[in-house]
């Protein structure tokens, strides 16, 4: 890379060629030959978009994810390997659908990754993204995937008996849940949904007072400080006024000439629930079992971690184990769990993937419960756990070789986390649905994990050659 130093203000440029494109008067054409190609495609090959390409086993996904090309009808514009190429580019470039294809019509390393040379043409469907996202998590397999990604990697991987596990929280895009924002947005959703179905069916709309719900709710949400009492009236409020929606409509859902999509229905029943489980809590005062927090995302519950910034999070709660620096799923739910009870099935998980027995293993506090502690003595597997009682007379070496475990799961385990969602758009899943979420994240941590083994491919080559 050209080192650049700065000097008087100005950027200075060192050993680099460079050509302004207004005082360049020789026509020129990209990919215009084979020796351009060539040429362009070495250098794809040195990026780190390059490396990851040549860390990830196409062939293999695509036959996994059982895509193919389509007989009939017009060439789709990405091919089954090009389609998969285009979910990695998505959290490599961590940017939005819309982006994404920007750069992919701009970029020509970007087409090389997708299997995709545009020329002068231009994909202007950014939707593309989306629906090929549907496509893929519909066939999403992450025990199969992820046997297929390891047995590619092996050889780059070192001490497969030894692994690391811990959990984490990637949430999902979502405002705050209160009881107020949740229920209006029931009755905002009903009310439009009605006077559309009313205007269908041939019945006049039922008289609710809704500008007046409105320009209420809107100045609560305006007021820095929401008193109890303030709560409370509105809450009351829209409860009794959702609840009319719901009972109009049940009355016009009797006409047999309305029909609903699979999605209106879902929606439905969510805001049916939504209802009882607010008029639940408001009525007795108890906490909310399987609170749903979103109308729109049915499947998010509310996670409590515990954290002096966060204590709860919303979105997918992954446990996760590392092998030489390398993350895989071992458990993804949308709903709590506790994951000190997953340590033996993290450890089955691991003797699967590499089929070596497990050696070593670091987890913290929460993994070092009796059942676990008998478990590892009995399989003669070395912890990080803090010894229960008077410490044997040897214990100096154990010692040594526990804070070296937790120092690897601290930095290398738990600097994952932080690096998928900084780096590789994990901080924020934007995806609508629970299988797209699931495949977000499942695409996420495989592309930090792609690059760094396509960093050690590329250090293995230049030291052979």
């Amino acid at each position: 890379m050209t080192d650049i130093v700065q000097k008087r203000g100005f950027l200075f440029s060192l050993a680099m060629k460079i050509q302004r494109i207004s005082e360049f008067q020789h026509k020129f054409s990209f990919l215009s030959s084979v020796e351009n190609f060539d040429a362009y495609y070495v250098r794809f090959l040195e990026s780190d978009l390059g490396k990851i390409y040549t860390a990830i086993p196409w062939s293999d996904l695509v036959r996994y994810f059982d895509l193919k090309e389509s007989s009939k009808g017009t060439k789709m514009s990405f091919s089954p390997q090009g389609r998969i190429a285009l979910m990695f580019l998505k959290h490599y470039a961590c940017c939005s659908d819309k982006r994404l294809i920007e750069q992919l019509n701009s970029n020509i390393d970007y087409q090389f990754f997708c299997d995709l040379h545009l020329g002068f043409d231009r994909i202007t469907n950014y939707k593309i993204v989306s629906q090929i996202r549907c496509e893929l998590s519909a066939s999403l397999n992450i025990d199969v995937l992820q046997k297929c990604l390891y047995v590619h990697w092996s050889d780059y991987i070192e001490n497969p008996n030894q692994l690391t596990v811990d959990a984490t929280c990637y949430e999902s895009e979502l405002r705050y849940p209160s009881n107020q924002k949740l229920l209006w947005e029931a009755v905002n959703w009903m009310y439009k949904q009605l006077r559309k179905n009313a205007k269908v069916v041939g019945v006049k709309m039922i008289r609710s007072k809704y500008l007046k719900w409105k320009r209420r709710y809107h100045n609560f949400s305006k007021m820095r400080r929401k008193t109890k009492s303030k709560r409370k009236s509105l809450t009351r409020s829209l409860l009794g006024l959702l609840k009319k929606f719901i009972d109009f409509e049940a009355e016009l859902r009797s006409y047999d000439h309305l029909r609903g999509s699979v999605q209106y229905y879902r929606r439905v029943a969510t805001i049916k629930k939504v209802y009882s489980q607010q008029e639940y809590h408001f009525r007795t005062g108890n906490k909310i079992k399987d609170r749903i927090v979103s109308i729109a995302k049915d499947y998010l519950r509310p996670i409590v971690r515990g954290k002096e910034i966060k204590p709860v999070e919303f979105g997918a709660k992954v446990n996760k184990l590392q092998i030489d620096g390398i993350s895989f799923i071992e458990h993804l739910s949308f709903h709590a769990f506790n994951e000190g009870t997953r340590l033996q099935a993290t450890i089955y998980k691991a003797q699967d993937l590499t089929h070596r027995k497990t050696k070593i293993i670091g987890a913290d506090a929460i993994y070092a419960t009796n059942k676990n502690r008998n478990f590892v003595t009995k399989h003669k597997i070395k912890t990080d756990f803090k010894r229960k009682g008077r410490p044997p007379k040897d214990y100096k070496q154990e010692k040594k070789l526990k804070s070296l475990i937790t120092k690897e799961r601290a930095t290398r385990l738990e600097g994952s986390f932080g690096k998928e969602k900084e780096y590789y758009h994990l901080k924020k899943i934007k995806a609508k649905t629970k299988l797209t979420e699931t495949l977000w994240i499942f695409f996420g941590i495989h592309t930090a994990n792609a690059l760094e083994i396509g960093r050690r491919i590329y250090k293995k080559q230049q030291i052979a050659a």
